[in-house]
């Protein structure tokens, strides 16, 4: 049979009759429907109207439900009453818990085994092993992508995993577009999946519409996203916290060739919403190497000085580094204002005119949640106090949420409940949410939302940012030479671990480009690729390095952070504007002293821009080191010879 055929009205209004909704039909009812069907080889299609699907999406759900084979089909609209059908249906069944002090906003506790993104089983699939990952050194382990061939993804997805993953679920038929519908830099992506937590989530992080059947037409490309949680019914394995999951058979395979994902297992966060990390970074990012542009691990963010000039930045950070906080910044000076395009990822192509332009493909934010609070980063307290998922936060008697960041704005006293359902409250052992916890809210009530976050034509790019967590040796500020210079800072880029992946303890580890566990392809031919952009016509961005989090000998952060950001997008802005006020240094352009606003602050000049000669002899020795072993001949030439003269400069300091 070539593709599912959609059930007769007067079979499904039969069962209407005796069931009170489809959704909850048994093994046993599928049986009796298929007999009342005349054996034909079918599901029911519980929502939405089959024949209103382009032709190569019938033929790719049908494919996908002869392998999966769930008990129906509910093609999704992403409206406002589909989703509060779901949301009821999850509140009934113990999955969401409905957070009576704000608006539409809900709860949801996770097994304690699915709370990350698992980057261990994590692949890309490509017929040739190094289009996907560098040449390593022998007896070096790879961190830049994991690559499984073709052969291997089959037999461990299309033949272990997936067959019959869906019994007595329901396959839900998401449609989303990342970026406006229909825009330009826009890209269009089908997700399928069995856990109605994604359809809501997805419903939020993307832009769910029927209206991306008409941009499809009748046979237009879209990215494959197929996600199964892995319990089929009967279950296998207890259900605990009403999150069914399959933690020890995660995985997650990715086909550039094919704009494909196959995810199974998991369904907390980026393993279970494809459009994140899966498609916006992983797929994306090849798809941008073939088309010329770039999808990148970063904010966008407007900011308008005192005058009324406007500059726009994207800054790429390692996850939990500090992106969403430094996107909704609120700033510390006078005049100024920061407006949000985006907290996670940037789309950017150059246009007939030389500008890099980007846009926020995503439609939410999936934020950190433990140390955002109404100090460190107002703008999204306010705007996650409504229409909001939270997952793995601890939740209030009276019906609030709670993490770690917010001991001062609650009573001392109160009760709490923690992720893991214990009772708990601030001062006992513990910590009332996982590190990873999240907040899953609409991009568009964030009160400093810019007015352009969804221009398709995106928004033109005067900076790059690259930072991470660098606890010693490395200065606030710093610009890079000129663009291959830039490069270099973005490969050698560093940081301390953080709990949004599997990895335990604070240890700083590489994360070139903020991209280390999102790479599509050949980390070198990335590099190369970025390289190549660098064209005389164009208008190449300046690009920079930013460090909030040095610390003193006593262990104590140099820098306030937060709100005093703003005094370093000032003098980055003013560097773009050609303002002389940077002195070249070993590592690149620092400013020179008493040019960066420092005013009202207790802060050292000294400690904040010193630049240790034994820590950055090591550093320069540690990343060579790292791009030998890690990108070995595909390392471009550009680049290595960025870092031979870094290395000269810091031998003469």
């Amino acid at each position: 049979m070539n593709e599912i055929i959609s059930p007769k009205m007067e079979t499904v209004n039969n069962m209407r009759n005796r069931h009170d909704s489809l959704a909850d039909l048994t093994s046993r009812d599928m049986e009796d429907f298929m007999e009342e069907m005349g054996g034909e080889i079918s599901v029911p299609v519980l929502n939405g109207d089959w024949d209103a699907l382009p032709a190569n999406v019938r033929k790719y759900i049908a494919e996908n439900v002869r392998l999966c084979r769930p008990k129906g089909v509910f093609i999704c609209d992403g409206s406002d009453e589909e989703a509060e059908e779901i949301t009821e249906k999850m509140v009934n069944r113990g999955l969401l818990t409905k957070l009576d002090k704000y608006e539409n906003c809900y709860l949801c506790r996770t097994d304690p085994a699915d709370v990350a993104r698992v980057e261990g089983r994590t692949f890309i699939v490509t017929k040739e092993k190094f289009e996907t990952v560098p040449h390593v050194q022998e007896g070096v382990k790879g961190i830049l992508g994991q690559w499984m061939s073709p052969e291997d993804a089959e037999r461990e997805m299309v033949q272990d995993r997936f067959p019959g993953c869906m019994k007595g679920r329901v396959m839900y038929v998401i449609p989303f577009s990342m970026g406006p519908v229909g825009g330009a830099l826009s890209k269009v992506g089908v997700q399928l999946t069995d856990f109605n937590y994604v359809v809501l989530s997805m419903r939020i992080m993307t832009r769910v519409s029927s209206k991306i059947w008409d941009v499809l037409g009748e046979n237009g490309e879209f990215v494959q996203c197929i996600h199964s949680i892995g319990a089929p019914r009967p279950l296998q394995r207890k259900v605990i916290n009403h999150w069914p999951c399959n933690p020890e058979r995660i995985m997650i395979t990715h086909f550039p060739d094919q704009r494909k994902i196959m995810s199974y297992g998991s369904g907390y966060g980026g393993n279970s919403l494809l459009g994140k990390k899966c498609f916006a970074l992983r797929i994306a990012s090849r798809i941008a190497k073939d088309e010329g542009w770039l999808a990148e691990h970063m904010l966008i963010l407007g900011v308008t000085n005192p005058q009324g000039e406007e500059k726009f930045i994207a800054a790429a950070f390692p996850s939990a580094c500090g992106k969403t906080n430094l996107a909704m910044l609120t700033p510390s000076l006078p005049g100024w204002k920061v407006r949000c395009l985006g907290d996670d990822i940037a789309w950017m192509r150059f246009d007939d005119e030389g500008r890099l332009r980007a846009i926020n493909p995503e439609a939410g934010f999936f934020g950190v949640a433990p140390g955002t609070n109404k100090k460190t980063n107002p703008v999204a307290m306010e705007t996650c106090m409504k229409n909001t998922i939270f997952t793995n936060v601890g939740m209030t008697a009276d019906g609030g949420v709670f993490w770690e960041g917010m001991e001062k704005e609650i009573e001392r006293e109160q009760k709490i409940t923690t992720w893991l359902g214990d009772q708990w409250k601030v001062g006992d052992k513990g910590k009332a949410a996982h590190p990873n916890s999240r907040f899953c809210c609409p991009a568009s009530q964030c009160p400093i939302i810019h007015d352009k976050w969804e221009d398709p034509a995106g928004v033109p790019i005067d900076a790059i940012v690259f930072g991470g967590r660098r606890p010693e040796g490395v200065p606030l500020v710093f610009e890079a030479f000129d663009w291959e210079h830039g490069v270099m800072l973005g490969a050698a880029l560093k940081s301390e671990a953080t709990a949004a992946a599997e990895f335990k303890g604070k240890q700083i580890m590489h994360d070139p480009m903020a991209m280390r566990p999102f790479m599509g392809y050949n980390f070198g031919d990335y590099l190369q690729h970025w390289s190549d952009l660098n064209k005389p016509e164009r208008q190449m961005p300046k690009i920079f390095h930013v460090n909030w989090f040095r610390l003193n000998d006593n262990g104590k952060f140099v820098w306030p952070g937060f709100g005093d950001n703003i005094r370093v997008l000032d003098w980055i802005c003013r560097r773009v504007n050609g303002e002389d006020i940077a002195v070249p240094s070993a590592i690149g352009q620092l400013p020179v002293e008493g040019s960066l606003n420092l005013k009202g602050l207790n802060v050292s000049w000294e400690e904040n821009f010193s630049l240790p000669k034994k820590y950055w002899v090591e550093d320069i020795e540690e990343t060579k080191s790292f791009l030998q072993a890690q990108v070995g001949c595909d390392l471009p030439l550009t680049i290595s010879n960025e870092v031979a003269k870094q290395e000269e400069r810091i031998r003469l300091m």
